[in-house]
């Protein structure tokens, strides 16, 4: 078969920089539709048509089938890969609240002061993407495209088992990161202070504030997932800026603002159903449609005639 015949979509998977001609590669070329393009382009040599190949923007059909391929590999990875994974991702999360308490801590008490100290709620983030751990907000769109793809039983339950096992891993983890600064002194007196004082403002709005401002932040994370693709070489610049716009908006995030939550109710100030009611239905509810209702649907809404 010519790599121009149509042909359906596999499951198989090649490793990266594989020279092998795919289905995959084949269907990518054919969303580009600019590949012949360029090397049909007279008076270019092959470095040349190369160099503007690479060059050429991925188009919206290509974007969405590199992440529902990223999707469907998540959804068939092992439940033991997904929670070691996931667990790293609630640990490393904890870092946001920490560097953004170190400068909130260091920077003066000026006007100026939360558009500095939010950068620091980017580092987790960061440590999470671009180490490709399981964050389960990410998993709102990867996941949910294959099953709107090819809506059946099996796939419906392969997104439950990945949404369960993922959310419960970064929950554990940031139970850990929450119960590490209450029980062992491992962060100075003073950022642990501060960090208590962020987490104190992040508690401090009502049930529909917290769902509402979490559909913003779970839309944005579906974004960096969604432009990640056509980011080459840019991914960081892209995690810091959307998640940043998360922290200067004081939109709500279920994983970040866990150890947020967990660290009050380690200290004694809240209590655990407080907590529950109070941010982690409204917040996860609100980043699921955000992420998922709003983002994933529209994106395939937009490629649905394209791709058949």
């Amino acid at each position: 078969m010519s790599n121009d015949e149509e042909a359906p979509l596999r499951n198989d998977r090649h490793p990266p920089g594989s020279t092998d001609a795919t289905p995959r590669q084949t269907r990518l070329e054919r969303a580009n539709g600019r590949e012949g393009r360029a090397h049909d382009s007279s008076g270019l040599t092959a470095r040349e048509a190369e160099s503007v190949q690479e060059r050429v923007r991925l188009s919206v059909p290509a974007i969405y089938e590199i992440v529902r391929q990223e999707g469907e590999e998540e959804m068939e990875r092992p439940i033991s890969s997904l929670w070691w994974s996931g667990l790293a991702a609630g640990l490393s999360i904890g870092f946001s609240l920490l560097a953004e308490a170190v400068l909130r801590h260091h920077l003066p008490d000026a006007p100026w002061r939360p558009l500095v100290e939010n950068f620091g709620y980017t580092v987790g983030f960061l440590i999470v993407i671009l180490a490709r751990q399981q964050l389960f907000t990410e998993n709102t769109i990867t996941a949910i495209l294959p099953l709107a793809a090819e809506f059946n039983r099996t796939n419906l339950l392969c997104v439950v088992r990945l949404w369960s096992v993922v959310f419960i891993a970064n929950m554990v983890g940031t139970i850990g990161v929450a119960a590490f600064n209450a029980a062992l002194p491992g962060t100075v007196p003073e950022v642990l202070s501060t960090m208590l004082e962020i987490s104190r403002e992040m508690m401090d709005k009502g049930w529909l504030e917290m769902f509402v401002r979490a559909i913003g932040a779970g839309f944005l994370i579906a974004a960096i997932v969604w432009i990640l693709p056509s980011a080459k070489g840019s991914e960081f610049l892209v995690i810091l800026l959307f998640t940043y716009m998360i922290a200067i908006s004081e939109f709500t995030h279920i994983i970040a603002g866990s150890v947020e939550a967990f660290l009050l109710v380690a200290h004694g100030e809240i209590g655990i159903l407080h907590m529950l009611w109070g941010f982690t239905v409204p917040v996860l509810l609100g980043n699921i449609l955000g992420g998922t209702a709003l983002f994933a649907m529209l994106a395939y809404a937009q490629v649905k005639e394209e791709i058949e």
